[in-house]
């Protein structure tokens, strides 16, 4: 404890403890995905469930992500809360048809009548030499389907507040945890149970020549980055988006009003990630406000994250490269 009513965690220990507190909040809420029951999901995220919770609630499923969505509808329309873990995000599509088809449009093909209060936690980014099948960033497709919530803290305070509003959301939200933040990442959270409001981008970092807005990982490489410029006398502004859909361009479009001056960093494919949809509404939002092009940092286009590590590290934005991009645009 390093605070009265605050506690030191990381993002995994986070999740593990807010999955638990509301396991025992609402015993309406069941856990269900690959090996989430005995073995404590593979990075520990369900550890000890099984043995306090029982099978009726805590089910390890066949290695199926059809069969996770399709039962975690069924279970959310039978007024149970079901949070659903997809083992990796890289292994969600034979889910895809379940996911978007049925859940994300059951409360507008009701006319209403039915809501579907459905989480979906994956782990999801690169940066671990995870190659193909272990590293893929999925936000964009499921960010562009209509009736699907998309959420992605980087912080532990922002991974308990947001993991209990995607449990109280009566719609289904797709919840991304940085597989490298888990451990890596670490901060104060406080004790008691809060909710933090998707759609809600948070300034981090405020300055006054550049707004960088990221998410995920690519935010504290943008934070590290943003540090180093202010020995130069360049001060950035660093936005965490956390909420990809909904989408908060109100803060973003009253920084560049401030700046002038805009970036957006994703490990995604550059070509149609999220970076492009924020940077088409600020060049129509606020094209005369700009004093330089809106940069946007990606990912190369191709077919996925190698598994060497140069290559890897060729692949995936990293904290110098972030910088001397900043450093480009603050001289315009």
């Amino acid at each position: 404890m390093t605070a009265t009513g605050v506690t030191e965690k990381n993002i995994i220990q986070t999740i593990h403890d807010t999955l638990h507190d509301e396991m025992k909040r609402d015993d309406r809420m069941v856990i269900l995905g690959e090996d989430v029951g005995a073995r404590g999901g593979v990075f520990r995220a369900t550890m000890g469930f099984l043995e306090e919770f029982g099978d009726e609630r805590v089910i390890d499923t066949p290695l199926d992500e059809c069969l996770i969505a399709g039962v975690s509808i069924g279970l959310a329309l039978d007024d149970m809360r079901p949070v659903a873990e997809f083992q990796f995000a890289d292994f969600i599509f034979p889910g895809f048809n379940q996911i978007v088809q049925e859940a994300a449009r059951i409360r507008y093909r009701s006319n209403g009548d039915f809501g579907l209060p459905m989480v979906m936690r994956t782990p999801w980014g690169g940066g671990v030499h995870g190659a193909l099948y272990h590293s893929q960033s999925i936000e964009a497709f499921f960010a562009h389907v209509p009736g699907l919530k998309v959420v992605a803290p980087s912080t532990p305070e922002d991974a308990k507040g947001m993991l209990i509003q995607a449990i109280e959301d009566p719609d289904p939200v797709l919840y991304l945890e940085h597989k490298k933040t888990y451990r890596l990442v670490k901060g104060d959270v406080p004790d008691e149970r809060y909710t933090i409001p998707f759609g809600k981008a948070k300034v981090v970092r405020e300055g006054a020549d550049v707004t960088c807005v990221s998410y995920g990982l690519m935010h504290h490489f943008c934070l590290e980055a943003a540090n180093r410029l202010a020995s130069d006398g360049i001060e950035v502004e660093v936005i965490d988006l956390r909420s990809i859909y909904p989408l908060d361009m109100d803060t973003v479009l009253e920084s560049v009003g401030k700046t002038n001056k805009a970036m957006i960093v994703y490990e995604d494919n550059r070509f149609l990630g999220v970076g492009a949809e924020v940077s088409a509404q600020i060049a129509e939002r606020a094209l005369f406000e700009l004093d330089g092009p809106v940069v946007r940092i990606g990912a190369p286009h191709v077919p996925a994250m190698p598994y060497a590590p140069t290559l890897e590290h060729w692949f995936l934005p990293d904290p110098d490269r972030i910088e001397q991009e900043m450093r480009k645009l603050a001289e315009y």
